[in-house]
C-alpha cells in the first residue's frame, strides 16, 4: 500500500494543475482588470501558475458578496450547532485533501514537505474543528441588575471580517482567524500574501464543498498596496485580523482611522529572548532545543527564539553545542521527505537575510556557524543555518526581526541583567526561561514582558492557549476561546420589569 513517505513528490508536483483565480461568492473568477502576476516556486524558481492580481474592484466585489451573505442570514442566522456541523465537515475535507494542500504549501513558500504534511495541514484542520466544536458551548450572560430589570449580555457576529495573512504559515495563520470568525457567524474576505496565495484559494473551494454557503468565505489574492490596502480601507468591513510585520501593522491602524474605525487586531513581529541560566543542568537539551526551534521553517517564524541570552559561565559550552547542531539543518530539496530545512520564500527575503548576516559581521559579532547562501545552483533561495556569538543587544541582528535562520547569542552576568536585556526590545511576543530553580523560573517569567513565556522548553503549542504579544508585537489574541472576543460584539438588552 502506498504511504505518504513513498510518494514521489517531484513527480506529483509536475502533474499538479493550479488555479490562481479569485474565489468570490463560491465561484472562481478572473480579476476585474484581467491582470495576473507570476507565481514561481522558491524551491527552484519553477513557474507554478499565473495568479489573479486582485485590486480595489475585486475587493469591493468580495466585500459586497460577504455583506449580502451576512445580511440575508444564510450563515449568520444558522444555529451554532448547524454551523458547527458544517465547519467540522470543512475540517474533514481539509484532511482528505492533505496531500494536495501540503504540496501546494511546499511549492508555494518552500517549507519541507514533511512539515507541510505533519504540521500545517493537520493544524489547519484541527483549528477549524476546535472552533466549530466550541461555538455552541459559549453562553451569554445576565447581569445582576436587581429585581426590577433584566439585562441580557449577548455576543453577536461583527458582520464582514477582513483577514490578511503572511506568507510563512499561510494555512495555519488563516485558520486561526477563519475558525472563530466563521464559527460565530461572520462572513470573511481573506487576502493572502502574494508570496503564498495558493492554499488559501483552495481552502475557499473546499469550504463550499463542505457546505459553507457561497459568499461567506471569499479569497482575493493580490499585492498588499493594492488588494490589502483596499480591504483595510473598505467602509463596509467591520473588523480586520492582520498578521504580518510591525511596519505594515502600523499602516493597518492608519487605514482604520482613515475609513470607518473598523476594529484592527494585529499579530506582529517578534525578537524572542531565550534565557539560559547556569543552574539548568541539561545545557545540551537547551542548546538542541533552540537550534530546532530557530531553524524550523527556515527561521521564518515570528516567534523564533532569535536572541539567546546565556550566562557567561556556560556560554562557551552552549555555543559549541549549537554550532555543532547547525549543520544538521542544512537546507535541502523541500520535496524530499528527509529534508528538515527548505527554501526562503523568495529572492527578496534571501537578500534581506544575507544583508543581516553581513551586518552582523560588520558590527563585530562572531559567526561560528553558517553565514553563506546555499544551493545557489538549484535556482532556489537557501541560506545556511547561521549562529553568531559575542552579539551585543544593540546590534542590528539583535534588534530587528530577520525572518531567516540566523541566531544571535548574547552573554550576561546576572539575573537582573538578563531580564533587562530580554525586555530591552520593541517586541514582546514570546520568551523562554531555562532554570532548575523554581523560584528563579517563576520570578523571571513574571518579569519578562512577553505574551507567552516558556519554562525549560520552547514552542510547545496547543489551540487551547492564546497566542499574541506585548508592545509592538501586536494586540488581541489568536487561538483559544479568547479569539472569539475579536470577532463578536457584546450587546446589552435592558428590560424594565414593572411591579405587579
Amino acid at each position: 500500500m502506498s504511504t505518504t513517505s513513498a510518494i514521489d513528490w517531484a513527480a506529483r508536483a509536475a502533474e499538479l494543475r493550479i488555479d490562481g483565480r479569485i474565489v468570490i461568492d463560491g465561484q472562481r473568477r478572473d480579476a476585474a482588470s484581467g491582470e495576473t502576476f507570476a507565481k514561481n516556486s522558491p524551491i527552484d524558481g519553477r513557474a507554478l501558475a499565473p495568479v489573479a492580481r486582485g485590486r480595489e474592484a475585486d475587493i469591493d466585489a468580495a466585500v459586497k458578496s460577504a455583506r449580502a451573505a451576512f445580511d440575508d442570514g444564510r450563515w449568520s442566522a444558522k444555529a451554532p450547532a448547524v454551523r458547527k456541523k458544517i465547519l467540522q465537515r470543512f475540517a474533514e475535507k481539509i484532511l482528505a485533501a492533505k496531500d494536495e494542500l501540503a504540496l501546494l504549501e511546499t511549492l508555494d513558500m518552500g517549507k519541507p514537505i514533511q512539515y507541510s504534511l505533519a504540521v500545517d495541514v493537520p493544524s489547519t484542520a484541527r483549528t477549524i474543528a476546535w472552533y466549530a466544536e466550541a461555538v455552541d458551548k459559549i453562553y451569554d450572560e445576565i447581569a445582576p441588575t436587581g429585581p426590577n430589570a433584566l439585562a441580557l449580555i449577548t455576543r453577536e457576529a461583527m458582520g464582514v471580517v477582513g483577514v490578511i495573512v503572511p506568507w510563512n504559515y499561510p494555512m495555519i495563520m488563516a485558520a486561526w482567524k477563519l475558525g472563530p470568525a466563521l464559527a460565530t457567524g461572520n462572513s470573511v474576505v481573506l487576502k493572502p500574501s502574494e508570496k503564498s496565495p495558493l492554499t488559501a484559494l483552495r481552502l475557499a473551494e473546499i469550504a463550499v464543498e463542505a457546505g459553507v454557503p457561497p459568499g461567506v468565505f471569499n479569497v482575493v489574492p493580490g499585492y498588499g498596496q493594492e488588494a490589502g490596502e483596499a480591504l483595510a480601507l473598505h467602509m463596509d468591513v467591520d473588523a480586520l485580523g492582520f498578521t504580518g510585520s510591525t511596519r505594515t501593522g502600523r499602516r493597518m491602524l492608519e487605514y482604520a482611522g482613515r475609513s470607518n474605525l473598523k476594529r484592527i487586531y494585529n499579530e506582529l513581529g517578534g525578537k524572542s529572548a531565550f534565557v539560559v541560566f547556569p543552574d539548568f543542568a541539561d545545557i545540551e537539551r537547551a542548546a538542541r532545543t533552540v537550534a530546532g526551534s530557530m531553524f524550523f521553517n527556515q527561521g521564518e517564524s515570528c516567534n523564533a527564539p532569535s536572541r539567546v541570552l546565556v550566562h557567561e559561565s556556560v556560554a562557551d559550552h552552549f555555543v559549541e553545542i549549537v554550532a555543532a547542531e547547525a549543520p544538521q539543518y542544512m537546507p535541502a530539496d523541500p520535496l524530499d521527505t528527509s529534508t528538515v530545512m527548505g527554501a526562503l520564500v523568495d529572492d527578496t527575503q534571501l537578500r534581506t537575510v544575507m544583508g543581516y548576516i553581513e551586518a552582523g559581521r560588520s558590527e563585530g559579532a562572531t559567526c561560528v556557524a553558517g553565514g553563506r547562501q546555499a544551493r545557489a545552483a538549484s535556482g532556489g533561495y537557501y541560506v545556511e543555518p547561521t549562529v553568531f556569538d559575542r552579539v551585543d543587544n544593540g546590534m542590528k541582528i539583535a534588534r530587528e526581526e530577520i525572518f531567516g535562520p540566523v541566531l544571535s547569542v548574547i552573554r550576561f552576568k546576572t539575573e537582573a541583567e538578563a531580564i533587562a536585556l530580554a525586555n530591552n526590545s520593541s517586541f514582546g511576543l514570546q520568551a523562554s526561561v531555562w532554570s532548575d530553580n523554581v523560584n528563579r523560573a517563576h520570578r523571571v517569567a513574571r518579569a519578562l514582558r512577553a505574551g507567552t513565556v516558556h519554562v525549560n522548553q520552547y514552542d510547545e503549542d496547543d489551540i487551547t492557549v492564546p497566542f499574541g504579544g506585548y508592545k509592538q508585537s501586536g494586540n488581541g489574541r489568536d487561538k483559544s476561546l479568547h479569539a472569539f472576543d475579536k470577532y463578536t460584539e457584546l450587546k446589552t438588552t435592558w428590560l424594565r420589569i414593572d411591579a405587579a
